[in-house]
């Protein structure tokens, strides 16, 4: 995988855009990237970028859905051609092809990334937790990898830690999403589920604040919990800046899954969400913190299984 050779001016310039674009996401995680070198930090600015300019493309709801899926194709078709090295057109691709040239990502991770987002096009349901774990590697597990890459790892091989990491925080963007994913005609807690449950896809979409629904998000969140005990060893395998902004993130997520938690699971009537100060304060103390160290988690009662229904007693 080969970047095509473009002037420093024209390659800088396209690395700024991408900079532009992360700094005007006003997120606390664009705080995040500012405390990594100079090098790490732009190309997370690229890669969140990419990650933007992808998942744009598809939610656009002024724009017919076969225009939608051109675009993705389109956007598909010129990474490829980047990633050949071909110079792309677009500022984002050229800057995203030259990050995964120099930090040796695989072209695979980032078209994942497209057939995921393109999934969600048309409506979608899961039948088995297993079909909605192979979506969250898509769009959110093998952004973890990229991640890797990036901030540098001191173990070579596979990194099932960085895709737990990915299930778990797209978990927990699902569960506090449900409401408005099911109006927009997105299902995406697995049905065989809801049915062992007894809360179905109108009881969602009507939203139904039952006892039914609220045994199914206990299981829901017990489960995501599971995926972040197996994400956190993670921390010690990366170099100090990666550590850091690893912590930061997972601290703001599992913080978000607690809300979920404190509101006895009601996500019907309200969007679960962290204030701009209780985000930033814990970003802050993760990147001031030395040593990873285990925030306590929930006991997970879910079996080993992650596709069994069985849940164990505490």
């Amino acid at each position: 995988m080969r970047t095509a050779a473009l002037e420093p001016t024209r390659m800088q310039q396209s690395y700024q855009e991408c900079e532009r674009l992360a700094r005007r996401s006003r997120s606390n995680f664009f705080l995040a990237f500012q405390t990594l070198p100079r090098e790490m930090y732009l190309q997370m600015c690229v890669l969140y970028a990419f990650m933007r300019k992808t998942d744009d493309l598809s939610d656009q709801p002024g724009v017919p859905l076969p225009e939608r899926h051109l675009l993705l194709s389109r956007w598909r078709g010129d990474l490829q051609q980047a990633l050949a090295g071909n110079e792309a057109a677009d500022p984002i691709l050229r800057a995203m092809a030259d990050v995964a040239d120099k930090r040796e990502i695989p072209a695979s991770h980032l078209f994942e990334v497209i057939d995921g987002v393109a999934g969600d096009l048309t409506p979608r349901t899961f039948e088995t937790f297993s079909e909605l774990e192979h979506y969250c590697y898509q769009v959110a597990g093998v952004v973890g990898l990229c991640c890797l890459k990036i901030w540098g790892c001191h173990t070579a091989g596979p990194h099932p830690a960085a895709i737990a990491c990915g299930t778990a925080f797209q978990l927990t963007n699902i569960l506090r999403d449900l409401r408005e994913d099911a109006e927009r005609g997105r299902l995406y807690l697995p049905r065989e589920e809801m049915t062992a449950f007894d809360y179905s896809a109108e009881d969602l979409q009507a939203g139904a604040f039952t006892e039914a629904f609220r045994d199914l998000m206990a299981f829901q969140v017990k489960r995501a919990w599971t995926f972040y005990q197996q994400a956190f060893p993670l921390a010690r395998e990366l170099t100090p800046p990666g550590r850091r902004i690893f912590l930061a993130f997972f601290d703001v997520y599992s913080q978000l899954l607690r809300e979920i938690e404190k509101a006895r699971f009601d996500v019907l009537s309200q969007r679960i969400h962290l204030s701009r100060w209780k985000k930033t304060r814990v970003v802050l103390s993760c990147l001031l913190r030395l040593e990873p160290k285990m925030i306590p988690l929930p006991a997970p009662r879910i079996t080993s299984d992650q596709n069994s229904l069985n849940v164990q007693e505490s």
